[in-house]
């Protein structure tokens, strides 16, 4: 059975629910009673795991979290309220004063301002290196107690043989942290290559509906029942009841919801090429390296200078300008835009990031539609 078809088939668990519902049942409730006393003692001294309170366990998220550990093979899993939260709150429960972080290059700009605005002043001290020194490390990670990575990495979507760097990282005993978002369990799984603790934006191909923000994160036993005891609970940011169904209903269309995005995403890779505007296309697919089985719809295109980009960016009529990604429909992000926040001077060069790339988020909408949308409003941008 290939692994498509082995989390598609994990994704059809029949709930452990009385009424023998397909889905899981939203449990919305702030808390929940006991029926004894012992029951109540029992639970507050942590000899059962009978659910309490809905910041930190509810009967609803729990069933995303098995379905999350399952689909990236690991042992447990924690629902946030955001992906960012998910980051957030892993960060804090493995750093302290002190500590050292190596973080890939082009990572999640919200990470990056993360680490800057609160980790560094906290006196954690953060270093950015680029995929290749990751691979070759050459001590890169020695002394090192938490390495960050996305493979690929945002914006230029650059990746990273884990195989290699979870091997460095084991020898240099520091522990691994990647964003899967990208590929999805679908076409990655990297506690399998020897990462340590895996974390998505389960706002994008997780939900894939654009109607849900979250997070989630995966690990070891061990890994995960830190982060329960300590930012789980402290922080606060839990993933709410409502917010679980949905990312339920959506794993259960991943398999095929991935395939499409791909498909579509090849067809833009391989007419891309022929374009004379284009000077670069960031878009690894299946096999780039090593346990990366596919291609998602989220890449990236460098155009030369010929191309007016806000010109063309109002020309498409299929792609709509807005940030996140992984839902239904197609967007576009002018990389000048996306990455030049307010308050923060000289970003495209801080990231070093052309001013001529564009993101672009391919939907599921008609792959011929689409290219055809491209095509015009390339015509109407080009000088």
């Amino acid at each position: 059975m290939s692994e498509e078809q082995t989390l598609a088939t994990l994704m059809a668990t029949v709930f452990d629910d009385a009424n023998g519902s397909m889905t899981p049942p939203i449990v919305q409730t702030s808390l929940f009673s006991f029926d004894t006393y012992q029951d109540f003692e029992d639970r507050m001294a942590g000899r059962s795991d009978q659910p309490i309170y809905t910041r930190v366990q509810n009967p609803t998220v729990a069933a995303f979290e098995q379905l999350m550990a399952n689909a990236e093979q690991g042992e447990a899993a924690i629902g946030f309220a955001s992906g960012i939260a998910a980051i957030t709150s892993t960060l804090l429960a493995f750093v302290k004063p002190g500590s050292r972080i190596a973080c890939v290059e082009h990572v999640y700009p919200d990470t990056y301002r993360f680490m800057e605005r609160i980790l560094r002043p906290f006196g954690v001290e953060i270093s950015y290196h680029s995929v290749e020194a990751f691979e070759n490390d050459a001590g890169l990670l020695e002394g090192v107690d938490l390495a960050y990575l996305e493979s690929p990495n945002s914006v230029v979507f650059t990746p990273m043989n884990l195989v290699k760097v979870a091997g460095h990282a084991q020898r240099h005993q520091a522990v691994t942290m990647i964003d899967n978002s990208w590929a999805s369990p679908l076409f990655q799984r990297p506690l399998t290559l020897g990462i340590d603790i895996v974390v998505h934006s389960a706002s994008k191909y997780i939900s894939g509906h654009s109607d849900t923000v979250a997070g989630v994160v995966i690990s070891s036993l061990e890994h995960i029942s830190r982060i329960r005891d300590l930012t789980l609970p402290l922080l606060g940011a839990k993933l709410a009841p409502f917010e679980a169904f949905l990312l339920t209903r959506g794993l259960r269309t991943l398999n095929a919801r991935m395939m499409q995005h791909q498909a579509t995403a090849n067809l833009f890779v391989d007419r891309l090429a022929t374009i004379p505007q284009v000077r670069k296309i960031n878009s690894p697919g299946a096999n780039a390296v090593p346990g990366l089985t596919g291609r998602s719809g989220l890449m990236s295109i460098e155009f030369d200078d010929s191309v007016d980009i806000p010109k063309f960016s109002d020309a498409l009529a299929h792609f709509r300008l807005g940030v996140s990604w992984g839902g239904f429909e197609s967007l576009i992000l002018p990389a000048r835009v996306g990455l030049a926040q307010a308050g923060e001077q000289n970003s495209m060069q801080k990231f070093g990031v052309s001013p001529n790339l564009v993101r672009l988020n391919l939907g599921l909408e008609d792959a011929e539609d689409l290219w055809a949308d491209f095509m015009v409003a390339l015509s109407k941008g080009a000088a």
